[in-house]
């Protein structure tokens, strides 16, 4: 027998034990009286035998793995007898009236106590069983610790990038704070300046009159001869028709056609101007003709 197995059934057999001798003692002293002694005594060996017989069948049956339910039925019924015979004998005795009433509940509890190792008995596990289910549940636990560290890590250094960019965004508001008084400043200088009472004639001096009434534009003095330089004339701009004519002879100026960006270039290599979105727009024309 195992030690587990010697945990539950070692207090049933002593628990049944007591019980028996009780039981046979209290029918042979309170029965005595008024029958036989040997007459008392074979009551109280039936009580005890029927009970032990229809415990020893259950234990026969739990260790074949099966069970009747009317052979427990019949030693419950065995163990309630005694426990009646207990709480007859403790309620007619003249005295230790409590004393025989505190222990009248042993049968029942050696009963109980089978109960339980038959419990016991059903849901044993074997060594190796419980070894795989303590490792099973130790590789759970260590699953669940480095989880639990992962997320604490997690968290602090997220709280750590948060207080950074806390602090970095109070700085640059800080920042943006000076800049807008320094900038406020120096409009209210300028404006200030502006407004001054001889902030035109100065300006007027070196740009456009922009007050009337002061000195006109003052010219810088020139030394030597000087020649007059032809204003450069303006390019005149291409017209859609000229542009879409110029964009197709260079796009099939060569087999297979140019692409845009050849073409591109191409135009303005050979000193044509258009914008962008009108060279694009004359592409589209022509690929689409």
């Amino acid at each position: 027998m195992s030690a587990p197995a010697a945990r539950t059934v070692l207090p049933a057999v002593a628990m049944t034990a007591v019980s028996m001798v009780l039981t046979l003692a209290v029918v042979v002293m309170w029965l005595g009286t008024a029958m036989p002694w040997p007459i008392a005594l074979v009551v109280g060996l039936g009580i005890d035998g029927g009970w032990l017989a229809t415990l020893a069948y259950e234990r026969r049956l739990a260790a074949q793995g099966d069970h009747s339910t009317p052979v427990t039925a019949v030693g419950w019924f065995f163990g309630l007898v005694a426990t009646g015979v207990l709480i007859a004998h403790a309620a007619t005795a003249d005295t230790s009236a409590g004393a025989w009433l505190a222990v009248a509940w042993l049968p029942l509890a050696a009963k109980a106590l089978w109960l339980v190792h038959g419990m016991w008995e059903r849901t044993a596990l074997t060594g190796s069983a419980l070894e795989a289910i303590q490792g099973i549940q130790q590789e759970a636990r260590d699953e669940a610790a480095v989880a639990r560290a992962r997320l604490r890590a997690e968290a602090g250094t997220e709280e750590t990038r948060l207080a950074a960019v806390t602090q970095a965004g109070a700085r640059v508001a800080r920042v943006q704070a000076q800049t807008a008084t320094t900038l406020a400043k120096a409009w209210s200088t300028l404006e200030s300046t502006r407004s001054g009472k001889d902030t035109g004639r100065a300006l007027t001096s070196v740009t456009t009159r922009v007050t009337p009434g002061v000195t006109p534009t003052w010219e810088l003095p020139v030394w030597g001869p000087t020649n007059p330089v032809p204003a450069l004339e303006a390019t005149s701009a291409l017209t859609d028709a000229e542009l879409d004519r110029l964009v197709d002879e260079i796009r099939h100026s060569e087999t297979p056609a140019l692409s845009y960006r050849e073409m591109s270039t191409r135009f303005r290599a050979a000193g044509h101007s258009a914008s962008e979105v009108r060279l694009r727009g004359a592409w589209k024309r022509v690929v689409a003709a």
